[in-house]
């Protein structure tokens, strides 16, 4: 067991260290599709658990952001959780780039995994774009 309070689920602790510049990681509601032949982490074990925002803060703990991209749907169906992303992007001074929810959809079929939680909130996804931290 590590000794460090990094990510401890192995696989999601792989993709994050496989990861580099440019390559894309989505986090996911409960509901979100798949694609068949992409990497899914499936952490889901009840609805609402674990948490978006959880897993989210996870693994921005851990890997560097360059940009984030949000279904523009999530200002509208749940502005709480896009007032918390905001606030957590911000923070990061990470850009968030603004598509229909069809374009989210299209977007994400190149990421090299999708982490699935068990979040129930309408539109509570995110591509997350890895940067470098150099």
């Amino acid at each position: 067991m590590r000794r460090t309070n990094t990510t401890i689920h192995p696989q999601l602790s792989r993709v994050i260290s496989e990861t580099g510049h440019t390559d894309l990681i989505v986090v996911t509601d409960a509901g979100l599709p798949i694609p068949a032949d992409s990497e899914r982490i499936d952490l889901a074990y009840r609805p609402g658990a674990p948490a978006f925002l959880d897993v989210l803060d996870t693994i921005l703990a851990e890997l560097v952001i360059e940009k984030a991209t949000v279904a523009a749907e999530i200002a509208q169906h749940s502005p709480d959780l896009y007032a918390a992303l905001r606030e957590r992007f911000d923070a990061l001074g990470v850009e968030i780039d603004v598509v229909s929810h069809a374009e989210f959809k299209t977007h994400s079929r190149a990421a090299r995994a999708f982490v699935r939680t068990g979040e129930f909130t309408p539109y509570a996804n995110v591509i997350l774009h890895a940067g470098v931290a150099y």
